[in-house]
């Protein structure tokens, strides 16, 4: 079942256009970078479907993304927009764009001189990312009723457990393929230094379970201690739809 999608009114504000055009040859050059530094240990360690959804939205290696060009290719795929916005934006405001399909990309690039991290998602983080396992149908619609979900509930805590869910899904999670872990998350994807600690045997990876991951406390500024595994994305899926009917419905 898919929930209606909420209006975006409190997403609205936050809503721009790309400006491709105004990207600066060193912009791409810095992006060009980022992208040849990931690209050997991506293409080792990282999911089959993170990588079909690179190639299918037609991300490029030494060009910033044009989010109309990756738009034209990804909508038709899962219905999903890589949606440009001002910047960081309150949680009632993101879950309404999920809810839609509409992914918040910003737009602007770190800089040549903070390559290694920085404190706020940039292009390179949401697009990169993010974006290449939104062309996968049932992460897709993962996803967007996760969104939907999380934008009905209005009890703190139970948004906090929600956001544990993103937390070890979407941003770290891994999942079982080829005989061992291949990395899926988006915090995993765009970084080296959390990908090599992961590869390296660092986290204690446990199995998925819907219960351990919605207690499961978090730390935004260390290494990640435990992931959770899962076998497919059909798993996460019907996890949003088991943390609904606790939280929700309290079934």
């Amino acid at each position: 079942m898919v929930i209606r999608s909420p209006s975006l009114g409190a997403a609205e504000p936050f809503l721009i256009q790309q400006d491709w055009q105004a990207y600066t040859p060193e912009q791409h050059a810095t992006w060009a970078e980022l992208v040849g530094h990931r690209m050997p240990q991506i293409e080792a360690h990282a999911c089959e479907q993170y990588l079909q959804g690179f190639h299918q939205i037609g991300l490029k290696t030494d060009l910033i993304p044009n989010l109309a060009d990756v738009n034209q290719r990804l909508r038709p795929r899962s219905g999903w927009s890589a949606t440009p916005v001002s910047g960081f934006l309150p949680p009632d405001a993101f879950f309404a764009m999920l809810a839609a399909r509409k992914f918040p990309t910003t737009t602007w690039l770190r800089s040549k001189e903070s390559l290694a991290y920085i404190p706020q998602p940039d292009i390179f983080h949401d697009v990169f990312g993010h974006v290449p396992m939104h062309a996968h149908p049932v992460f897709a619609d993962f996803l967007q009723h996760y969104g939907a979900v999380c934008a009905a509930l209005t009890d703190k805590d139970a948004l906090e457990r929600m956001g544990r869910l993103f937390w070890f899904t979407v941003e770290f999670g891994v999942i079982r393929q080829k005989g061992g872990y291949r990395l899926y998350g988006s915090g995993l994807i765009s970084s080296q230094g959390e990908s090599s600690y992961v590869i390296g045997g660092g986290p204690e990876i446990r199995d998925f379970d819907v219960d351990q991951v919605l207690n499961q406390q978090f730390s935004t500024s260390e290494m990640q201690p435990v992931l959770y595994a899962v076998e497919s994305f059909d798993q996460i899926y019907e996890a949003t739809h088991e943390a609904e009917r606790r939280l929700c419905h309290g079934v």
